[in-house]
């Protein structure tokens, strides 16, 4: 999806259209206290940037349209996407061909539907275009190629609203002039060293000597970096089921450490939790708890629970043990807290006592 939250919020209010529009992750603290989530192109075009603190992109751009991150809407907005996603995947039969990578992104196993044609694939990426605008009104930019690395770098050639093909004849053209940062999974420390060695391009990086490489960076990531820059990419799609999270964080009202005064925000934080599971008609076994103290350090603490459960009740009585431990061994006052769901499964059989 292009800038995903800052275009929900474009759709929301057609009086942003034509303005910077920044969506912040707030502490509450402050007007602006917190850092950027995402942005339009058009903040982009004064230099603001995902992460970057809030008080300096409004230094930036003063006439910035600066937002709160609704992440339980814009989540809402995404399961309805996906689902439309998933009906254009290939039949599930063998293995998986849809994998949800975040909220606003996922891969597409479609050789069988396309029969491996690139022009009917390309067909069906208009397709998949056009009935996200048409039921969800927001656009989105598709790469369609031989593999997941491929795929995943053509979606980001033609941003926003784009759709880019990549076969394998065209592959080594469209991969090999671009600059190796540019190529998936490669971070700025691996890019540093490669610049280093005097690769610059990818081509560079597919011509270099595989020993070499094995030798600097280790036989797994060497022998991978070799592959990726000639376009190879075995990975297969993974549905993600239980290993996906659901969580809640907010700002107290005070700094402290008294658990009569930060178990009532955790009580809203776990209905919320619940909410969103009951949705999704989801249980979970693995609870974590996450308090940001006064200097801002952050700390979790998580418990695996016997079996999956689905209660409101469950969920607090994990939560409250573990924050009970966790103040008897921090004695700096908290800011924020949050609790979170993990080890997710679609509920079946019989519902336990705990249920009611």
């Amino acid at each position: 999806m292009d800038y995903f939250y800052a275009a929900i919020e474009e759709r929301e209010k057609p009086e942003l259209r034509g303005k910077a529009v920044v969506v912040c992750m707030l502490s509450g603290r402050s007007e602006l206290s917190g850092s950027v989530s995402t942005c339009n192109y058009t903040a982009r075009e004064f230099g603001i940037r995902s992460g970057m603190p809030c008080s300096r992109a409004k230094k930036l751009n003063h006439e910035a349209v600066f937002l709160p991150v609704r992440k339980e809407f814009y989540t809402s907005i995404s399961d309805r996407i996906m689902e439309i996603l998933h009906n254009y995947a290939d039949p599930e039969e063998n293995e998986d061909s849809f994998e949800q990578t975040s909220i606003d992104e996922a891969f597409l196993e479609i050789t069988d539907r396309t029969e491996g044609d690139f022009n009917l694939a390309f067909e069906l990426g208009i397709q998949i275009k056009e009935e996200i605008k048409e039921k969800v009104n927001l656009t989105c930019s598709i790469g369609i190629g031989p593999n997941k690395l491929i795929a995943k770098m053509a979606s980001s050639s033609k941003k926003p609203d784009g759709i880019t093909v990549v076969n394998p004849e065209n592959l080594e053209s469209f991969l090999w002039p671009l600059k190796v940062s540019k190529l998936w999974g490669i971070g700025d420390v691996t890019a540093k060293k490669l610049q280093e060695m005097d690769i610059v391009t990818v081509k560079d990086l597919a011509e270099h000597d595989v020993i070499k490489l094995i030798s600097t960076f280790g036989k797994a990531r060497g022998t991978w970096l070799k592959q990726a820059a000639s376009g190879i990419d075995d990975s297969p799609l993974k549905e993600r089921e239980g290993s996906e999270q659901i969580g809640r964080i907010a700002t107290l009202p005070e700094d402290t450490l008294d658990p009569e005064l930060i178990f009532p925000l955790l009580e809203k934080l776990a209905g919320d939790v619940i909410g969103k599971l009951d949705s999704r008609e989801l249980s979970f076994r693995v609870v974590t708890f996450t308090a940001i103290n006064s200097n801002f350090r952050i700390y979790t603490r998580s418990r695996t629970l016997n079996h999956t459960v689905s209660s409101k009740e469950a969920l607090l009585e994990a939560a409250r043990e573990i924050l009970g431990e966790f103040l008897s061994e921090n004695r700096t006052e908290l800011r924020r807290v949050g609790i979170r769901v993990e080890g997710l499964q679609k509920r079946k059989g019989q519902k336990s006592l705990l249920d009611y």
